[in-house]
């Protein structure tokens, strides 16, 4: 007989905390998972950036992205979606150049029109209600006790692909879009057992609209 693999619970670490595993105990990424990480998002900016970031991600870990996250925030005029759609040809070959990104050429001219279609979103009203609309604007609170538990993807995840991909935005799959609600704070899956599962929830309540 065969052995489970682990279910992966919270774990211990040396501050006294139990926190969800997934970020270990680099520094960067524990900071990541205690301040942001199921923080329920509003901004409209915000969001297409870390929708953007999402999208540069696929295929790498999140951790690379973050390293790299002041450097893309350099490099896109700080994620305004005005400023990146104007961008042209020779724009994109000057961000091909720029080493602190992730340098690839798919990515970078799907960002410029995601950027597009986040401007004619918001000629009728407001990227951040488009986006929470789909949740009925209220976070999603689970209660997962195991990383085995939790899903890549979820009916919502894949309406929302689908709608954001018929918009013009590219790089934006179910496992992606699943990924950027549990970010932002559209989905609380902080484990049950992880300090910041009630610290979210709390949040949930304070910043519903």
């Amino acid at each position: 007989m065969t052995d489970t693999p682990p279910l992966r619970p919270p774990v211990i670490h040396p501050d006294g905390r139990h926190r969800c595993p997934w970020p270990g105990e680099d520094p960067v990424y524990v900071a990541y998972h205690d301040t942001e990480w199921g923080v329920p998002e509003w901004d409209d900016r915000a969001l297409f950036e870390k929708l953007i970031l999402d999208g540069f991600q696929a295929g790498l870990s999140w951790i690379t992205i973050l390293r790299k996250r002041e450097a893309f925030r350099r490099a896109f005029d700080g994620f305004d979606p005005q400023a990146i759609a104007r961008y042209d040809a020779a724009k994109v070959e000057a961000l091909m150049q720029d080493a602190g990104i992730v340098r690839n050429r798919a990515k970078i001219v799907s960002t410029i029109a995601s950027a597009k279609s986040w401007l004619a979103i918001q000629e009728s009203g407001h990227f951040s209600k488009y986006l929470w609309d789909f949740f009925d604007g209220t976070p999603v609170q689970t209660n997962l006790k195991h990383m085995g538990e939790m899903p890549t993807q979820s009916a919502v995840s894949v309406r929302m692909s689908k709608d954001l991909k018929a918009r013009g935005f590219n790089f934006c799959g179910p496992t992606i879009i699943y990924a950027f609600a549990q970010a932002v704070g559209m989905i609380n899956d902080h484990l049950v057992g992880c300090h910041r599962h009630a610290e979210c929830a709390a949040l949930a309540k304070e910043t519903h609209r």
